[in-house]
């Protein structure tokens, strides 16, 4: 092999270590600052989303815009840091928040939650234990959303916790993409 077919060869490799370093860059980008991708870690959001379902959640609006009541987001968890929760927004800063007869009403209007709660009653949690004891009427702080999962029986939300402050919203969902038999928008 001559000392051109070795710079030569050379120069390929190289030319691939800098397409892969490249791609690495741009996926770690993305993924910081774009979109994420986040594991369904409980059954609180049946049957919209079942546990293990692989979620797609797009970052790049937050930055101008808080999540409107409907949104499914994923955020911290105000009680177990480290822990990412997956819930529907019902209310935003400023509305009040009552939960009665197993209803939910935002501004004294009942909503019609029955296309994703499949008529699960929904009751305060402010009686179980490590509860934050929300009374009700509840007016959402600023700054802050009313999330609930869509099992209502079955997921602590902010009922619970309390509201959850717009800046410990990591994404809004765009998307079920695994099992592929349960991707969907949604």
């Amino acid at each position: 092999m001559g000392k051109g077919a070795a710079r030569e060869k050379r120069g390929g490799l190289i030319d691939v270590i800098v397409t892969i370093l490249g791609a690495l860059g741009v996926a770690f980008l993305l993924r910081t600052f774009v979109v994420g991708v986040y594991t369904v870690p409980s059954g609180s959001m049946l049957e919209t989303i079942q546990e293990g379902d692989l979620l797609l959640g797009e970052k790049v609006s937050l930055r101008w815009e808080s999540p409107k009541a409907g949104d499914i987001v994923t955020f911290e968890s105000p009680r177990e840091p480290g822990t990412i929760l997956v819930k529907r927004v019902v209310a935003v800063a400023g509305q009040a928040v009552d939960v009665r007869d197993g209803g939910v009403y935002v501004d004294g209007v009942q909503l019609d939650e029955s296309a994703y709660t499949l008529g699960k009653p929904s009751y305060s949690l402010s009686d179980q234990a490590g509860s934050a004891g929300v009374s009700y009427p509840y007016t959402v702080p600023e700054g802050c959303v009313w999330v609930m999962g869509d099992n209502r029986t079955n997921s602590l939300d902010s009922r619970y916790f309390g509201a959850v402050r717009v800046d410990s919203v990591l994404s809004k969902i765009l998307c079920i993409y695994w099992p592929i038999s349960d991707a969907r928008a949604l």
